[in-house]
């Protein structure tokens, strides 16, 4: 099993930027898809976007396309999400996933694909 482990959360104006990171730790020569999702409270579990292993494909949440970007380095094992123009709206916790596969060019954007979570971390934009 490969373990995860977020940073990068806080405090953020509206308008303002934070970016994420999710190091992976474990069984990490295997391909893992990445993927990011967030909870508000009160609320389900919203997928937020997502990355192929490869890197090579990319998918968002269509009201965080434009703002956030995902990318990772299989270098560092670490996965990031770069999030610009934050909204009150975005204020939640956000959690990083992986995903084994045999395919390192596919995108995965419902939580039960994933079986590997961080933490999470909290994300909080006033306005």
């Amino acid at each position: 099993q490969v373990q995860l482990v977020e940073s990068g959360g806080g405090l953020v104006q509206a308008g303002g930027s934070l970016r994420l990171s999710c190091t992976a730790s474990g069984r990490t020569f295997l391909i893992y898809a990445m993927g990011w999702f967030r909870q508000a409270p009160g609320k389900e579990r919203e997928f937020v976007a997502a990355i192929s292993g490869s890197g090579d494909y990319t998918d968002y949440e269509n009201s965080v396309k434009g703002r956030f970007t995902i990318s990772r380095d299989n270098a560092k094992n670490t996965e990031y999400l770069q999030m610009n123009s934050l909204k009150p709206a975005d204020t939640a916790v956000y959690y990083c996933a992986a995903k084994a596969t045999f395919d390192d060019n596919s995108v995965y954007t419902g939580s039960k694909d994933y079986n590997a979570w961080g933490q999470g971390t909290q994300v909080t934009v006033s306005s």
